[in-house]
């Protein structure tokens, strides 16, 4: 019997399987705080925006929690690091600074953002199971340098020029446009990649004349990073002159035989120009012409003087010219003729003016003069007639007083003349007057 109370004191006997249970209240302690765990992480949720930020300013990172139960909130960094651990910075790196921290948020400041911050940042909510969320910090950087490169500083009228526009070293790849003045036109863009940065570069082809000359050619960049970004060049563009010639005298009216005439020539280009002329187109030039500069006078005009008369002018660039028309007229005979003004008709680079056009406007005027006659003989021979009928009318009423108070001048008193009058009573029907 002793020996079987030692052995059972000492272990089980051989054979039988070992058993080591708990007591039973440790088994229910042990489940009530897994229990506990499990229930911590519901129902709660971690909120967080992506953050997108300029280089060199500021970036700031919210968690926020839902729901909060006072678990802790922790930052950690793309390398998982811990930025903070609640209130605590861990991390030895005073660009990140804390804004505010409560039992349901977590938010933190990152100054001076360079390109190496870019990345996914991390907000873990200690509960059980832990939850997780992350956030992605995204750096924009503008173009370091905007440049206009032109192929020629100095372009000739009618010529194609080659400009190119490059936006250096930004992220992400820029937008360039082109704008003429106010008019925006389209140019060719390539992209180049170095690293993480982009340098793009336009290009424009452009067909100036002389109404670019002084225009501002603009490069104006599209980014993200940025506003109002742009650089501009005045293009410089040389031109052939532009000749103009007008009539001096007479101011206004027809070019008539023996009068005088003037001209002056008008030359603009660029450069200006350098050598201006008067020639006779087709003939030789009168003897009596006088050509002073840019002026040329006739003193006493003849039709052997009929025929186009140009100015011609050059520069660096060409020559052009404009031309006048000259027609001689009849001098007047008694009456001048009205002033007309004088047309002149301007095209470039040839202008010809016409001595002619004042005649239509002559001929009008005579017309109108010839009515205003007929017109005036009119009204004469009206007046005349009124003047006939008013003394015949006159002359008609005197003789019936006449007649009617015959007989009665010798009479006494008005019954004795009325008695005495000639024809007496019997006359009455004789003084009757019919009208018809």
């Amino acid at each position: 019997m002793a020996g079987r109370a030692q052995r059972s004191a000492a272990g089980p006997a051989p054979g039988l399987p070992l058993l080591l249970l708990p007591p039973p209240p440790l088994v229910l302690l042990l489940l009530a705080a897994a229990a506990a765990l499990i229930r911590t992480g519901d129902g709660q949720n971690l909120v967080t925006e992506d953050v997108t930020v300029v280089e060199g300013d500021v970036a700031t990172i919210s968690c926020r929690v839902k729901n909060s139960d006072d678990s802790v909130i922790q930052l950690l960094n793309p390398n998982r690091q811990t930025i903070y651990f609640r209130d605590f910075r861990p991390l030895k790196d005073s660009r990140f600074q804390l804004v505010n921290f409560s039992n349901s948020e977590l938010r933190v400041s990152l100054t001076n953002v360079s390109i190496s911050d870019e990345g996914r940042y991390f907000c873990q909510l200690y509960t059980d199971p832990p939850q997780e969320i992350y956030t992605t910090i995204t750096v924009l950087v503008p173009p370091r340098n905007l440049v206009i490169d032109i192929q020629k500083e100095i372009a000739v009228e009618g010529e194609e020029i080659e400009l190119n526009c490059t936006a250096m070293a930004s992220r992400p790849a820029t937008t360039i446009r082109w704008f003429k003045g106010n008019k925006e036109l389209t140019g060719k863009s390539e992209v180049e990649q170095w690293s993480d940065m982009y340098t793009v570069t336009s290009q424009l082809l452009l067909k100036v004349g002389r109404e670019d000359d002084g225009v501002p050619v603009i490069c104006l960049v599209d980014h993200p990073a940025v506003k109002d970004l742009q650089t501009q060049r005045y293009l410089e563009v040389m031109y052939k002159p532009q000749v103009r010639v007008s009539q001096n005298y007479p101011v206004q009216g027809l070019t008539r035989e023996g009068e005088p005439l003037e001209l002056s020539c008008a030359a603009f280009g660029k450069p200006q120009p350098t050598d201006m002329r008067w020639l006779r187109v087709d003939d030789e030039m009168p003897q009596h012409v006088v050509v002073s500069g840019s002026n040329l006078l006739i003193s006493n005009l003849n039709k052997t003087d009929n025929g186009t008369y140009r100015c011609e002018a050059s520069n660096a660039v060409g020559k052009s010219h404009a031309d006048y028309m000259l027609f001689v007229y009849d001098p007047p005979t008694t009456i001048p003729p009205p002033t007309t003004t004088t047309t002149t008709t301007t095209t470039i680079p040839t202008t010809i003016t016409d001595s002619r056009a004042g005649e239509e406007g002559a001929i009008r005027s005579v017309d109108h003069a010839v009515v205003g006659g007929v017109v005036a003989v009119v009204v004469f021979a009206m007046l005349c007639l009124l003047i006939i009928l008013g003394r015949y009318f006159a002359r008609h009423k005197g003789t019936y007083f006449t007649h009617e108070a015959k007989g009665a001048d010798d009479a006494a008193d008005a019954d004795t003349a009325i008695i005495n009058a000639e024809g007496g009573q019997n006359n009455s029907e004789e003084k009757k007057e019919y009208f018809i």
